[in-house]
């Protein structure tokens, strides 16, 4: 009989289509004094890989820049018999070419906030010369629904 951690794993499957329709993204990164740094960002799933972007120059980025080891969670479930989460482990890339940062802006956008008109592409073009696309190389992923119990 297969442990209770195997029954609740998901399937390849259904944690691709948990990361696809989940809001919020859990980044951790190690802070300059060896604590974490744990933020909510908004994200988008990019050839597999969990992608965001952010500041130039904000304290996860500055973080990844120096370490690139990443933990990111994205969880639901508001009872134990409900809960549900993808944890990701890996190294970050990060991409400061204005095209690849231009890019993630436009899939982070269109995933939250739908099709972009004029204004909202001037807007991510503008956010796009401030800020870093954020990759996460996954080394280790760990799953779980305990809807399956």
């Amino acid at each position: 009989m297969p442990s209770q951690r195997e029954r609740i794993r998901m399937t390849d499957g259904e944690a691709a289509e948990f990361l696809a329709t989940e809001r919020t993204v859990q980044v951790a990164s190690i802070g300059p004094d060896g604590t974490p740094h744990l933020v909510p960002m908004w994200f988008a799933v990019i050839d597999g890989r969990i992608a965001f972007w952010t500041y130039a120059k904000s304290q996860k980025a500055l973080n990844l820049l120096r370490d690139p080891r990443v933990t990111c969670l994205v969880e639901a479930g508001d009872s134990y018999g409900e809960l549900r989460g993808v944890s990701i482990t890996g190294r970050a890339e990060i991409a400061d070419d204005y095209e690849t940062v231009f890019d993630v802006g436009v899939a982070v956008y269109s995933r939250y906030q739908g099709d972009m008109n004029h204004a909202s592409r001037q807007g991510v073009e503008h956010e796009a010369r401030k800020r870093v696309a954020v990759f996460v190389n996954p080394e280790k992923a760990t799953s779980w629904d305990h809807r399956k119990l």
